[in-house]
This record gives structure tokens, sequence and C-alpha cells, in this order.
């Protein structure tokens, strides 16, 4: 096979013959070189670099190079030739590799790819393209194989496709449902199956731009988008990487149809990292954005979710998970719809600053916590002591609910027992039936159990915070009542379960 010829340069011929040899030099650039081994083909190299350049040269000669359609087939051949390839991904295992601490591996052909891809963006952004035409050669096909690249560990590489990709978007119509539909495929790819992909903050870059030009109303399959695709991408270890770019795009739905923020923090709550911290900290730096977005009659539909996990953050050993959370009261806005709707969000998050100020490691979260509760004094003093007496009576009951708790333990082994014993020693109908309706009766306790917890701590109280003495004496009664109507228990075990209680009560008076 004979080896590349050194061609003349593109403005050293005559006018009329620039077209044929460029043609000729992209031709000639569709062979491959080998830049595994560097001396290897270092002529070829040289060779083809200097054609590459060369034709780069001649585009940028005149700004009406690409009004000869001629040339738009083999440009694209050229360039798929040489950007498709098989890319050299990581090889180690996902638990070793760290895209923000490990240097990402650079590709060799670098200096033939850069090239090429300058060509290819300059094709695409050339007010002299006619895109009706070009639209035969960048098909979806294309377009896939540019997706594809986005994998590339080479940071130089995505950039390229990024703005590239997004010119193709912007140029041809045709394409932009396709290419919508092909990066949703890639997010849900690295979602639901392999959790690795190094062009993800690229992509949702593109889509940043595309949905700031989204029009209002929003399409169901836009809405549908931000749902089933944006949402779900706070669930990869990998967030970290592009949590800036995602919460760009989040907010950008938000803005241009407030409603939307009932579904978003809906969503994040289902997915709330519990003990992820950093991932913690990048939730609610979202949550306040999008709190920022949110009118009042949407921020009422999400209190009970949204300030049940800010209360957990509040608590949170890690100081800055902890910090992040009670930053929430230096928002103007926030503060305000907190103000408006305190008997909904107090009871929330008072256990939570309480136990903090009491006892959390950190002095900072301590004070962050003390001027929270001062604040929250401040909006509604009968309120806050009312919350307070509850906490109080609460902590006081506490002792007696985990000897509840204990009680039913035992219960729930001694029944576990039996019905084991029951079914070893017999296997006929009738026993079945026995450990059956053991069992259901045995639910119904825990169910009553339940109900009785609830109504205990949404019974009336008295000026001190304790409960009533008619709640407390009903409330006796249903549970002995409970208790004697367990179908296992005989006179002796009983007896000695009131033994064990009483012992308790014992100890906890002493």
């Amino acid at each position: 096979m004979a080896g590349p010829q050194n061609l003349m340069l593109i403005k050293d011929v005559v006018e009329s013959e620039r077209t044929a040899l460029l043609i000729k030099k992209l031709e000639q650039c569709e062979q491959r070189c080998d830049f595994s081994d560097p001396r290897s083909d270092f002529v070829r190299k040289e060779i083809k670099r200097r054609a590459l350049v060369d034709i780069v040269d001649y585009l940028n000669s005149s700004d009406h190079v690409f009004a000869d359609v001629s040339i738009y087939g083999p440009i694209i051949r050229m360039v798929s030739a040489n950007l498709f390839r098989a890319l050299l991904l990581n090889t180690a295992g996902d638990d070793l590799f760290d895209p923000e601490e490990d240097e990402p591996r650079l590709e060799t052909a670098w200096p033939h790819l850069q090239i090429v891809y300058e060509i290819l963006r300059r094709f695409v952004v050339s007010p002299s393209t006619d895109h009706k035409v070009a639209r035969k050669y960048i098909d979806q096909n294309f377009v896939l194989g540019l997706l594809d690249l986005f994998n590339s560990e080479d940071p130089r590489e995505r950039e390229y496709l990024k703005t590239i990709l997004h010119r193709i978007y912007g140029k041809i119509m045709s394409l932009r449902a396709f290419i919508r539909v092909s990066i949703q495929n890639v997010f849900h790819y690295y979602v639901y199956e392999h959790q690795h992909h190094n062009g993800i903050a690229e992509m949702l870059e593109i889509l940043g731009s595309i949905v700031n030009g989204f029009a209002v109303p929003l399409k169901k399959d836009h809405k549908a988008f931000l749902i089933k695709s944006l949402i779900p991408l706070h669930i990869p270890k990998g967030l970290p990487t592009y949590h800036v770019q995602l919460s760009f795009c989040v907010t950008q739905f938000v803005e241009k149809d407030p409603e939307l923020a009932v579904d978003v923090i809906r969503g994040l709550a289902r997915i709330w990292p519990i003990t992820h911290s950093r991932k913690q900290v990048m939730f609610l730096n979202e949550l306040e954005e999008l709190l920022e977005l949110t009118r009042p009659e949407e921020f009422e539909q999400v209190i009970d979710p949204m300030f049940r996990y800010i209360a957990h953050c509040i608590q949170s050993s890690h100081f800055q998970v902890a910090e992040r959370a009670l930053f929430f009261w230096n928002n103007e806005y926030i503060v305000h719809m907190i103000l408006h709707y305190r008997a909904k969000i107090l009871p929330l998050v008072f256990a939570s600053l309480q136990k903090n100020v009491q006892g959390h490691w950190n002095q900072n979260v301590v004070s962050l916590s003390h001027n929270v509760q001062k604040l929250m004094a401040e909006m509604d003093i009968e309120l806050y002591e009312h919350e307070a007496d509850l906490y109080e009576s609460r902590r006081r009951d506490q002792p007696r609910v985990n000897r509840q708790r204990e009680a039913l333990w035992s219960l729930t082994e001694r029944v576990a027992e039996e019905n084991r014993d029951a079914v070893g020693s017999s296997h006929d109908n009738e026993a079945s039936r026995q450990v059956e309706s053991t069992n259901n009766r045995f639910a119904s306790l825990l169910v009553s159990d339940k109900n009785q917890r609830v109504e205990t701590s949404s019974s009336s109280r008295d000026n001190n915070g304790a409960v009533s003495a008619d709640g407390r004496r009903i409330r006796d009664e249903r549970q002995g009542a409970n208790l004697n109507s367990f179908p296992k228990l005989d006179r002796d075990s009983s007896s000695s379960l009131d033994g064990v209680l009483d012992e308790d009560d014992d100890r906890c008076k002493r």
C-alpha cells in the first residue's frame, strides 16, 4: 500500500482547482493513524496533520467556502472516520476511580482530533452553510455517534462536543426532538444501569440552554422529562460532578412553571439522602433555590415532607449539614413563608432545635439553633410555649413508651415461639386456623397500640404540659383491655408482665 502523498497547499493552486484539492485532502485524512506508539508512522502522522491544518486555513480564508454543497459529504465522511471510534475508558472499578480527584486519561490522538473537531465546528456554525442540505449528512446516526463520544475522559473533547451538538440543535430543527429523547435515554442508562458516565455535566449544560428557550406553557413531554429524567439524576453517587448544572436545569423549569415546584420537591423528598452528608448539603442548596421560586400556595403543599427532612438535617451530627439547614432562616423570603405557616412548621422543627441546644457537639450549631429558637419565639410566643410544653411532656413520657415497646416485643417473640411449636407439632387444618387467628388478633393489638400512642400525643394537656387525668385514665383502660385480650397470654405470664412493668416503675421512681 502506497504511503500518503504530500499534496500542495490549497492556497497555492488556482481558484478553480481549490475545491477539488480540498476534497482530495479530505479523502486523504479519512485514514486513521496509530497513536499508541509515538514513534510509529511518524511521517504519515505529520503529513495528515499538515493536510488538516491546510484545510482549516482554507476554511478560514473565506466566509463563502461552505456555500459549495459538494464539500458537505466529504467533510462529514472525514469527520465520521476520525471521531467515531472505540473510547478508552477507565479500567479501574467505580469505587477506585474518583473523577474529581483522579487525573483523566487524555486522548493520545488529540493532535489530529482537535483539528477535525475544529473543522466540524466551523462547518456547523458558518452562516453560509445550507442546513437544509447539511441535514442529509448530519442525520440521526451522526447525532448518536456524537452522544456516544460524550463518554470520553478527555475534557477537551467533551467541550468541543458540547459546542457542536448545541449548534446542531439550534440550526437543524428536525433533529431537536430526537436530540432531547436521545439525551434522555443516556440519562436513563446512567441512572438505572451503569451509573458511570463522563459527559453528564456537559449534556446538562446543553439542556440548560434548551430549557431556557422553551415556550410557556410547557408541553407535557417537557414536564415528563423533568420528572422522569432530571429528578432521578439526583440518585447516583456521581452527583457532585454535575449537580450545579442539574440544579440550574431544574430551577429553569420551575421559573417557567411555578406549579412544578410541588412535584420537584416531593420528588427530592422521595430520594432524600439519609447518610450521605455531602449529598444532603447539595439537596439543601437546591431546595433553598427552589423555595425562593415557590409561591405561597405551592409552599403550603410541600411543608410536611420538606420540613421533616430539614428537621432531620438540623440535628445531624455532621456540622456542615446542620449549619446548612439552619441557614434557611437567613433567607428573608423563606422566613416570611415560615411566619405565615408557623403553626405547621414549628411542630416539625422544634424537637430538633431543642436537641441541638441541649447537646450538639459543635458550638456554632448550638448558637445557630438558639438564634432560630429566638426567631420562632418572636413570631408567636404562645405557639412556641405550647410546643415547649408538649416537648417536655413527651420527654417525661418517653420511659413509659420505651417500656411499652419492650413489652410488645416480648409478646411478639412469645407468639412467634408458640406459632412455631404449633406448626411443628401438628399440621392439621385446626392448628393452622388457630395460628392464623392468633396472628390476626396480635396484629389488631399492634394497630390498637399505635392508635393509642397517636391519641395520647394529641390528647388534651394542662398548662404544665401534663396529660389530663381523664385522658390518662382512658388510655390506661385501653392498655389493660388490649393486654387482657391477647389470645396466648395466660394468667401466669400476665402476672409476670405486670411484675416487669411494676419493677420498671419502681426504678424510675428511685
